[in-house]
């Protein structure tokens, strides 16, 4: 099997840098255009055969080094209670906002084995499917980017509802995360148990908060997941995007693979977490609509700042953007493993 992202992940010595992009399926792929004319995001979720189809279209076009399970991180939020629907054109609109206490305390703690069957079949069929070949990466959203969704009633700009809670009424708000870490921490257990190689927590906006804000009321929640999930012997990756002033933290709460988005230099970044962790990233995504002889002085600044140390994963800040082309994803796949080859 390729294991480069697997040896990287627990700092072991590569003969290449690996590279796996977030978003890696998704719209700007044809192949996924064509079967989004026929489902909607939801039922390619929820439906085990489609989601190992669109896992698979990018590991068929491009020599990625891990896949990622075709999932959605608010998916565990119907179960609990909580519906939603993706309106086109806006995002992900939960239908009932949580603005009471009685609405947090009325959320389920689910059982991922029961509620979110579908996501553990996917799994298992993809990893049949690639087993072998290549690793295969689950993953579930934070405490801090859920509740985000539940209390703003879709995406924010400025999160004024999320840290209006937070600071007016802490008590509501842990308990709100405490729920959510709940069914977090089951859900990626769930998917080691179903075949996962590695687990990724996207705390996508936690970026949003101070240093002591996230101290105060992301990081014990943080905790809860991660240093559980470090004992089950697979790498876990703790990513977000904006926290340039949270990266210790963010190790302190745990993780085995911090990802750092393209803000932050990302030998600076290596410097400050030490040598304890590997470090996944730091390409802008918008580079990757830039002219090739830019893209790839983008993707060797990065390959130069990590100077191939044991531990690196090459990756975006953040995801793919659906008008990204897809020759500009094959040029720098193989650019990374071309100019980092040891």
């Amino acid at each position: 099997m390729n294991d480069r992202f697997l040896r990287a992940c627990r700092r072991e010595p590569v003969d290449r840098t690996p590279v796996w992009f977030m978003r890696q399926a998704g719209r700007y792929m044809a192949e996924y255009r064509a079967l989004r004319t026929k489902h909607t995001l939801l039922e390619l979720c929820r439906t085990p055969e489609l989601a190992l189809e669109v896992t698979m279209q990018p590991l068929r076009a491009f020599a990625f080094d891990a896949a990622i399970l075709f999932a959605d991180i608010l998916l565990p939020l119907a179960p609990m209670g909580a519906s939603f629907e993706f309106a086109k054109g806006e995002g992900p609109v939960i239908h009932e906002p949580i603005r009471t206490r009685a609405q947090i305390d009325a959320l389920r703690v689910i059982d991922p084995r029961e509620d979110l069957a579908y996501v553990l079949e996917a799994v298992r069929l993809i990893r049949r499917e690639i087993d072998g070949k290549t690793p295969l990466i689950g993953f579930a959203g934070g405490p801090f980017t859920l509740a985000s969704y539940l209390v703003e009633g879709g995406r924010s700009s400025h999160f004024v509802l999320t840290k209006k809670l937070m600071y007016s009424d802490p008590e509501s708000w842990h308990a709100l995360c405490r729920t959510l870490s709940a069914v977090v921490l089951a859900l990626l257990d769930a998917q080691i148990d179903a075949g996962a190689q590695a687990v990724q927590l996207f705390d996508s906006w936690v970026g949003q908060l101070s240093p002591d804000d996230y101290e105060t009321f992301v990081a014990p929640h943080m905790r809860g997941i991660l240093q559980p999930l470090m004992k089950r012997g697979v790498p876990v990756i703790h990513f977000g995007t904006g926290t340039a002033t949270l990266l210790e933290a963010q190790r302190d709460a745990g993780g085995t693979v911090i990802g750092v988005d393209w803000r932050t230099p990302l030998d600076d970044a290596w410097r400050r977490l030490g040598d304890g962790v590997a470090v996944q990233g730091n390409m802008d995504p918008t580079l990757l609509l830039a002219p090739r002889d830019v893209l790839l002085k983008g993707a060797k600044r990065v390959l130069d700042k990590a100077a191939n140390r044991n531990g690196h994963i090459f990756n975006l800040g953040h995801g793919i953007l659906p008008e990204t082309p897809v020759e500009n994803v094959a040029a720098v796949v193989d650019f990374v493993h071309e100019a980092s080859t040891r």
